[in-house]
């Protein structure tokens, strides 16, 4: 699956643990590009999470304990403060992987692979998996 990481909190794993469907897309505009991977959203393992924590640099783990994501916050002076607040108390020790912080991973259920053409006739492949390890490979029209 695509994992990704990010506060629990936020908007959007609020949204993931209300319907964990979703839907990623990366979009190449300079090549005309883009993939879009339909899929189900889980939390991982707290272990899994940690290990990529630890594997951060200092600064943004430290952006992991002060950034209330997605909330609306006073101003860049108030985001500053609790920055060195977060600093200054880690600053003798490791730091820990905040309890509102970690990954999901997004197991797909369909991937679309587009390709951009002259006259709008686009390349569209559409793979659509039917069991494990099994895909389904259609053309989809433009």
């Amino acid at each position: 699956g695509f994992v990704f990481f990010t506060n629990y909190n936020s908007a959007k794993s609020l949204q993931i643990a209300e319907n964990g469907k979703c839907c990623l897309l990366f979009f190449w505009k300079e090549l005309e590009r883009q993939v879009r991977i339909n899929g189900v959203a889980e939390k991982i393992s707290m272990q899994e999470s940690i290990d990529y924590f630890n594997s951060r640099p200092d600064g943004s783990k430290i952006g992991a304990w002060a950034s209330p994501q997605s909330l609306v916050v006073s101003g860049k002076a108030w985001l500053k403060e609790t920055f060195e607040f977060y600093k200054e108390r880690f600053k003798h020790g490791e730091i820990p992987k905040p309890p509102h912080w970690g990954g999901f991973r997004i197991t797909p259920i369909k991937i679309e692979f587009w390709q951009g053409r002259p006259s709008r006739m686009h390349d569209r492949i559409c793979y659509t998996s039917t069991s494990p390890n099994v895909w389904k490979i259609e053309r989809l029209a433009p």
